[in-house]
């Protein structure tokens, strides 16, 4: 006969519910998906999160495999994991520790073709930094010519990849930026994929190369669009050309 499963004490219990609790809310998931990442019903899921029922250990431990973090705290720990886990970034964006991207972090003069004038350069400042409350990076964009079009969201890391996704999404509309970083400089090269504002609500899917230079690289930046006489054309052009000369990003006509 196979041992009865061992039940946790109702502290125990109490305090492995509000753990999944944050992590539900911090990883923005919902109960049915943590369920079946665990391998639970969701009735057994409510009613222990719920208090209408114990813990179990094997619930516990699927729990923990799930989640990838451990529930089962003694007093003493309790303090530190919990504030080790407020570090780590939800795992849709990758479930990345804050110490892991730090080197993400920063300010960046970011360029990208003019939509408007094929022979200009479009250049705005972007901050990436952590944001406790979202527990992950977050990027945001300032300088922009076109103000009403200012950017701001989430920064995914994931290890599969070995790229950045600087990911905007309003109602459902999404703006997907990947680059790839260099380790040593700090560059960041890749691909935007936007929508080109037309004539009254005409919007048209377009992609185009884009860098990101930390701010340290350019001894006065220059914001807006950015001309042949400027005297930051050449170093704004000479990144976004390594863009395409060095594949960070391709571009193939059908």
């Amino acid at each position: 006969m196979p041992a009865p499963d061992k039940q946790l004490s109702a502290e125990q219990s109490r305090q492995i519910a509000d753990t999944i609790r944050e992590e539900i809310a911090r990883r923005r998931i919902s109960r049915q998906s943590l369920a079946e990442l665990a391998k639970l019903s969701l009735s057994t899921l409510e009613k222990v999160l719920g208090g209408r029922r114990p813990f179990t250990l094997a619930t516990t431990v699927r729990l923990e495999q799930a989640l990838g973090v451990s529930l089962r705290k003694t007093p003493e720990a309790a303090a530190p994991v919990a504030a080790i886990n407020g570090e780590v970034a939800p795992d849709g964006l990758g479930a990345y520790s804050r110490r892991a991207v730090a080197w993400i972090e920063g300010t960046y003069v970011t360029v990208r073709p003019s939509f408007g004038d094929k022979d200009a350069i479009f250049a705005y400042r972007t901050e990436i930094t952590w944001d406790d409350a979202a527990s992950s990076l977050v990027f945001h964009e300032s300088e922009r010519q076109d103000a009403a079009f200012t950017q701001f969201g989430e920064v995914a890391v994931p290890n599969q990849s070995g790229h950045i996704y600087l990911v905007t999404n309003r109602h459902g509309q999404h703006r997907l930026i990947t680059v790839a970083h260099l380790a040593i400089s700090g560059e960041m090269y890749g691909i935007i994929t936007t929508l080109l504002a037309g004539r009254g609500s005409l919007l048209t899917p377009i992609a185009a190369p884009i860098a990101y230079l930390p701010i340290k690289m350019v001894a006065h930046p220059t914001f807006g669009r950015v001309s042949c006489d400027d005297p930051n054309y050449s170093l704004y052009r000479q990144h976004l050309r390594r863009t395409t000369d060095e594949s960070f990003a391709l571009f193939l006509s059908g």
